[in-house]
């Protein structure tokens, strides 16, 4: 099938050119699709180029496609025949039955007479276009059960190990096995000739053609009974079996995919002749398939009993020259809204809104089941009809009807609802157990103990539906003081707590507690209750000095304070307060602030690393131990210690960050043309400190034996006699370094400058950190780094700039000349 559509399909689209375009594998599957649906070839084609198909595109899918077939004609094999569904199928007697895969050859054939015009123009017309929406209207259609003769797996094809029928009869092409054993043996294989017999040997024609096997064996017993005497005294045994089958000739006419005529296995059914047909299109009937044989009608299959019932009454065994006729359907109604399977389907005359539901599955769960709706056209305008329940199983429906069902209202018909200080809450069916207000909570097993009941809130609908609310003491009513209020649908009753009703607060501590936080206020609270609920005191935790901040309250008052809040200090000791805090209590929306002790330091370290006896971390002993004291501290230097590229690491404080981010922040604010973009400065929180650990250990205390901070990283590197040259020289490399060289005789030995070199800009990197700026004076040390800089770019046009130019160029001419002036 796929050879024919792509070879003359593909072949015969021309030129088009559309803005639209399709992939190749769109194109394949949309003839595909479109071949199934119906169309024809005149409509395949218009839509094709109305899509956007170019005869580049038409060329390129054929010849990937002929190189394909190639391949798969040279390594086809006898195993390749079982590999699909629908490939070549072998019956029951071996002989092949070609009918399956002849249906994708008849389909390429069809689609092989697609054309489309050269002249066509693009800009179709009003009418084209309502043709095509009608078009596609069509093919969204589903009408329920056309699917069943096009699923893959659903064949209806004979199966091949089945015992032969007892009412199946002989014919010629048939292959009959006799078995002689006993005193006397032979064996026969012979297929029934034209004529209807089969040539024994000694024995003449048997006629066979028209028998059953059960009829052809006591024939042939019959027979053979006059060539071997044991076969009449029972001294032999005979038997006579069904070899290969015969194919038979099968018309399948009318409303199907593919009519035509069909060569099938003796065995095959309706259902496996309309499968090879395509299956039923869309007008077609699936509930009045005429079986015609000898021109009589012998069986009229409903597909719907097959579907809903598993009954295959009518789905009766071929025989030679049998018609299978598909009439149009004559009542197709549509199914829309709230049940399980909404489709089209197909009615029988006299079928009614109860079938059609039936068959669409029944009601959805949230279907208004009390009425449906039929919209009908009755030959001058539409029309709706309403139908009650109790005529769904005597309204009969037309073709063309849509019967709609709606959906049930989004609200309950005796639902009341208890809310707020109740044993139960929720939701309750009016009715039955509840009519009253007093029902309602005795249902809900009673009130909380904090329930007010002085003053409870009745919500309920008005007759125009909006809210209205109504007080009722619950407390007069559950005593008896009062008359009991009896409830109406969607009624919504709250009972409050006595502690909704007034403002507890709550409390909060902050500082150096286990937990800081906010916490519920409890009459009688203390400093104390509040610090154990708050995990206890940190270690660092001052408790000579508590802070209890109060709000400022006077419901009294008639002008505003100065006063924000009341401070309270207090000390704690051995866990209770002393003092002026003994005794004191909290009260709602206090604040505890728990400081940290002036006396609490945590220990604080510094890293030593490199050529140190001991190296590792060592905890500061007083807040100005210098470079000097650390190194001594671990041992000294060993004699291999470079001391001049000692370097120092430091961490920049939480303030540092800060005040780092925020100056990267204001520079992208104001970062101009010719400003370094500040969104590539990588953000480190670590920095060199330039020192001179020679003269640090020389002179203990001066200005070089700098004080050392938390978190300082020393390392001291081995001495090393080398200088490293890089950048924009001619072969960077790392040099021994001599002794009165200067940087000019280092660039020389790494081959000297490159024509992109920033002579003016050369600077030098020492092993500490320091970074000098190279002049011929500069002094060198052993493990230095020269960097030779790249001079400056000239701004030239980006790819993006030379881009916008050549979209504004008016021909191919000028824009080949641009492009080539722009990247000069």
């Amino acid at each position: 099938m796929r050879q024919k559509i792509l070879f003359v399909a593909l072949a015969l689209l021309t030129a088009v050119m559309v803005s639209a375009r399709m992939t190749d594998m769109e194109v394949m599957n949309y003839i595909q699709r479109q071949t199934e649906a119906g169309k024809s070839e005149q409509q395949i084609g218009r839509e094709l180029v109305a899509r956007g198909v170019t005869p580049e595109q038409v060329e390129r899918i054929k010849a990937q496609y002929d190189s394909q077939s190639k391949g798969k004609t040279a390594t086809s094999s006898a195993t390749d025949k079982i590999s699909s569904t629908r490939s070549t199928r072998t019956s029951q007697s071996g002989r092949i039955d070609n009918s399956v895969n002849t249906r994708s050859e008849r389909e390429a054939s069809r689609v092989g007479n697609i054309s489309v015009d050269d002249s066509y123009d693009n800009n179709a017309d009003a009418a084209y276009g309502q043709q095509e929406y009608t078009e596609n209207r069509e093919e969204e259609r589903e009408i329920f059960g056309h699917n069943v003769f096009s699923e893959t797996n659903l064949t209806f094809a004979p199966g091949e190990n089945l015992a032969t029928p007892q009412n199946y009869r002989l014919g010629p092409g048939d292959e009959v096995i006799i078995d002689l054993w006993g005193e006397n043996e032979e064996h026969i294989r012979q297929t029934i000739s034209p004529e209807g017999n089969i040539m024994v040997a000694q024995l003449g024609p048997i006629y066979l053609s028209g028998k059953t096997v059960q009829e052809a064996d006591k024939v042939v017993r019959e027979k053979f009974s006059h060539k071997y005497g044991g076969v009449a005294d029972s001294r032999s045994d005979i038997s006579l079996s069904l070899g290969q089958t015969r194919s038979i000739q099968v018309d399948v006419m009318g409303e199907v995919a593919t009519p035509g005529t069909y060569q099938m296995s003796p065995f095959a059914t309706v259902f496996h002749a309309l499968y090879n047909a395509g299956g039923i299109n869309d007008i077609g009937t699936l509930r009045n398939i005429e079986v015609l044989r000898g021109g009589k009608k012998v069986a009229t299959v409903d597909i719907y009993d097959y579907l809903f019932r598993g009954r295959q009454n009518g789905n009766i065994r071929l025989q030679e020259g049998d018609v299978i006729i598909v009439s149009p359907y004559k009542q197709l109604v549509r199914v829309d809204g709230n049940v399980k399977r909404p489709m089209y389907y197909e009615l029988k005359e006299g079928e009614t809104v109860g079938n059609v539901i039936n068959y669409a599955g029944g009601f959805a769960g949230d279907a208004y089941s009390e009425m449906v709706r039929v919209a009908r056209r009755n030959g001058r305008e539409n029309e709706l009809v309403n139908v009650e329940k109790q005529q769904y199983k005597t309204f009969r429906l037309h073709d063309g009807d849509v019967l709609t069902v709606g959906t049930i209202m989004d609200r309950y018909s005796n639902r009341v609802e208890l809310r707020g200080a109740v044993q139960r809450p929720g939701m309750y069916a009016l009715g039955t157990e509840i009519f009253t207000v007093r029902d309602l909570i005795n249902k809900a097993d009673g009130l909380l103990e904090d329930a007010y009941t002085g003053r409870v809130m009745l919500y309920r609908e008005a007759k125009d539906l909006s809210l209205e609310v109504e007080a009722i003491d619950l407390g007069a009513i559950l005593q008896g003081r009062a008359a009991d209020i009896e409830l109406r649908r969607n009624d919504m009753l709250v009972v409050s707590s006595v502690h909704e009703l007034n403002d507890r607060g709550e409390l909060t501590i902050e500082g150096e507690v286990a937990r800081p936080g906010t916490y519920p206020y409890a009459a009688g609270a203390t400093v104390e209750d509040l610090i154990v609920q708050a995990g206890g005191l940190l270690q660092g935790a001052s408790t000579s000095r508590v802070e209890v901040s109060r709000r400022i309250t006077d419901p009294a008052a008639t002008e505003a304070s100065d006063r924000l809040s009341e401070i309270y200090t207090l000390a704690i000791d051995k866990g209770l307060m002393v003092g002026e805090g003994s005794g004191f209590k909290l009260e709602p929306y206090d604040v505890v602030t728990i400081r940290r002790s002036p006396g609490y330091q945590p220990q604080e370290f510094v890293t030593v690393g490199g050529e140190i006896a001991f190296a590792g971390p060592y905890a500061l002993t007083s807040r100005t131990e210098r470079l000097s004291d650390v190194v001594k501290r671990a041992g000294g230097t060993t004699d291999h210690a470079y001391l001049k590229g000692a370097s120092l690491i430091r961490r920049m404080t939480e303030e540092e960050i800060k005040t780092r981010r925020e100056s990267m922040e204001m520079a992208q604010l104001t970062e101009g043309n010719d400003s370094i973009s500040v969104k590539r400065i990588a953000f480190n929180e670590y920095y060199n400190v330039g020192i001179n650990l020679e003269k640090a250990l020389a002179n203990p205390g001066s200005e070089y034996d700098i004080v050392l901070k938390r978190g300082d990283r020393l390392y001291i590197p081995e001495l090393t006699f080398t200088v490293s040259i890089a950048g924009e020289v001619m072969k960077p490399n790392t040099v021994t370094y001599q002794e009165g060289k200067r940087v000019k005789d280092y660039i020389d030995f790494a081959g000297g400058y490159t024509d992109g070199a920033n002579k003016k800009k050369v600077y030098i990197v020492y092993m500490n950190g320091n970074i000098t700026k190279a002049k011929g004076s500069t002094p060198l040390e052993p493990g230095c780094q020269i960097i030779v800089p790249t001079k400056t770019a000239k701004k030239g046009s980006s790819f993006g700039e030379i881009m916008g130019y050549i979209t504004s160029f008016a021909s191919l001419g000028v824009m080949a000349a641009s492009i080539a002036s722009l990247l000069k």
